[in-house]
């Protein structure tokens, strides 16, 4: 189980692997409702490598503020890859970032469906110019253990995508 010190771990990992390829994070959150960017911001200096946070817990704030299309989350749901991946776009075209993550996924306890059960979440990683990467995970647990371990998955998310960066964007 992840406590607190290892999420701050990651923050500052990746905080370092942002500084050392000059890139810039961005973040479009719903149902950790801001907690990754809290755990980034608290970090000293970050500042330097986090520009904004996006939370976007309803359909309409992924609508307006990201421009995940309506048509889209009718179609696939607001916990769906499609819609994590316009996530990813939105918050790189409407932020000075060159990096985003994305995380959307039912916390619980209620709310899940047979196809979607809670515990089910989507994430969405990027570079801005580059192909998106996209991941479902399904986690155990209460609703504050689920959004702890979704911001775990987005920090691990970002820290491997950044491991595959070789040069500045």
């Amino acid at each position: 189980m992840l406590v607190s010190r290892d999420i701050e771990n990651m923050a500052i990992q990746i905080g370092s692997a942002l500084k050392s390829h000059g890139l810039v994070l961005t973040t479009a959150e719903s149902c950790t409702g801001g907690a990754v960017a809290s755990a980034i911001t608290d970090i000293a200096g970050s500042s330097e490598w986090f520009e904004r946070g996006f939370i976007t817990y309803s359909n309409e704030a992924k609508c307006e503020m990201l421009g995940v299309a309506q048509d889209t989350l009718i179609r696939y749901g607001a916990v769906s890859e499609a819609v994590v991946r316009e996530m990813v776009a939105g918050a790189l075209y409407h932020s000075h970032a060159q990096v985003a993550l994305a995380v959307s996924g039912i916390a619980g306890p209620a709310g899940g469906t047979p196809d979607k059960p809670v515990g089910t979440v989507w994430f969405a990683w990027g570079i801005k110019g580059r192909q998106c990467v996209a991941r479902v995970y399904h986690f155990s647990g209460n609703r504050a253990e689920i959004r702890m371990q979704s911001v775990g998955m987005a920090f691990q998310g970002v820290l491997e995508l950044l491991s595959l960066v070789t040069e500045v964007v």
